[in-house]
C-alpha cells in the first residue's frame, strides 16, 4: 500500500473540497463526532483566511485517507491544526506523516504559536496528541438554542458597530475579557474586516454598552465575542444581545444558534444554560510541550 501527501493553502479548490468533506462525514459516521467543525472546513474555501491544509492519498485507488487543516483564526501567526484519518487506514502511520507535514507548512509561514485540537468524544486525538509531547491546556463547549422570536427590552438599541464606537468597544473587550487594549483594537479589526462577520452593538442612551458579533452558517447563526461594558454590568444587556441573536437567526429562517465558550467560565455556561442553551460538543486543546 502506498501513500502521498501533498500541502495546499486556503482556498482550496471544489473538488479538495468535495473530497475533504466526504472523508470528515465517512470517519464522523464512524466514530459518532462531527469533524467538519474541527477541521474548519468551511474556513479553506475562504480567500481571506490564513491556512492550509494537508492531504494524505492512497495512491492505489487515488482516494483521500488522511487530512490535516491548519489556521491561523486571527491573523496573529498562531495556528490551531486538528487531524483526521479515514477510519479503515488508521495505524498505518499516516497520522504521523500528516503531523510532520503540519510542522513543517508552520515553519514556512512562520508561525509563533500553535494549539493542537481534538474532541472530547473523538476516540484516538487525545492519546495521539499526548504520545507526541502535546499537555492539555483548555477546552472550548460548543453551545445550541434555538432560534426563537423573543420581545426586546425597549431602551435598548442595537445596531451594527461604527467607528465611533471604537472607544467604548475597546474598553467592552478589555473589561469583560481581559485583553489589551492592542488586542481589543485586533479583535475589532479582524471582526470588521472578516467575510461573513457582522459587528453589532447594543446602545442605552446613546451610550455603547455591550456588543456582540454574528456569522450566518447554513442553518444557524453563530455567535461569539458576546461581551457588556464594566460599568453596565447587570442590567439584562447580555441577555438583550443573546436574544437578540435569536430573533436575528428566526428572522433569518435558521433553526439555531451556536456559540462557543471555555469550560472553566462558570459564569458565562450558567448564563447559557438558563437561556436554554445545551451543549452539543467540546473541542479540547493541547500545546506542544518541550523536552528538557
Amino acid at each position: 500500500m502506498s501513500f502521498s501527501t501533498v500541502t495546499v493553502s486556503f482556498p482550496v479548490d471544489s473538488e479538495t473540497f468535495e473530497e475533504m468533506l466526504t472523508l470528515c462525514n465517512d470517519a464522523a459516521q464512524a466514530d459518532g463526532v462531527q469533524y467538519g467543525l474541527i477541521m474548519n472546513l468551511q474556513a479553506a474555501k475562504n480567500y481571506e483566511m490564513s491556512g492550509f491544509c494537508v492531504l494524505a492519498y492512497d495512491d492505489e485507488h487515488n482516494k483521500l485517507v488522511g487530512l490535516a487543516s491548519a489556521i491561523d483564526m486571527m491573523g496573529l501567526h498562531t495556528y490551531e491544526w486538528s487531524i483526521v484519518v479515514a477510519p479503515a487506514y488508521r495505524k498505518l502511520g499516516i497520522g504521523q506523516s500528516l503531523l510532520q507535514e503540519v510542522y513543517n507548512g508552520l515553519s514556512i509561514r512562520g508561525a509563533e504559536g500553535e494549539l493542537a485540537l481534538t474532541l472530547e468524544q473523538g476516540p484516538f486525538g487525545a492519546e495521539f496528541l499526548k504520545n507526541n509531547g502535546y499537555r492539555y491546556s483548555f477546552s472550548e463547549a460548543t453551545l445550541q438554542g434555538e432560534a426563537q422570536a423573543v420581545q426586546q427590552p425597549e431602551n435598548i438599541e442595537i445596531r451594527r458597530y461604527q467607528g465611533t464606537d471604537q472607544q467604548m468597544l475597546i474598553e467592552t473587550f478589555m473589561g469583560a475579557f481581559g485583553d489589551t487594549e492592542e488586542e481589543a483594537q485586533d479583535l475589532i479589526a479582524y471582526n470588521t474586516t472578516s467575510e461573513n462577520l457582522i459587528l453589532w452593538v447594543a446602545v442605552m442612551e446613546d451610550t455603547v454598552v455591550g456588543t456582540v458579533t454574528t456569522r450566518e452558517e447554513g442553518a444557524a447563526q453563530w455567535l461569539t465575542a458576546l461581551a457588556v461594558h464594566p460599568q453596565h454590568e447587570r442590567q439584562g444587556i447580555g441577555s438583550a444581545l443573546l436574544n437578540w441573536v435569536r430573533q436575528l437567526a428566526y428572522d433569518c429562517g435558521q433553526q439555531h444558534v451556536l456559540l462557543d465558550v471555555e469550560i472553566d467560565n462558570a459564569r458565562a455556561l450558567s448564563i447559557y444554560e438558563k437561556a436554554g442553551f445545551i451543549k452539543v460538543m467540546q473541542i479540547d486543546y493541547y500545546v506542544y510541550v518541550k523536552e528538557a
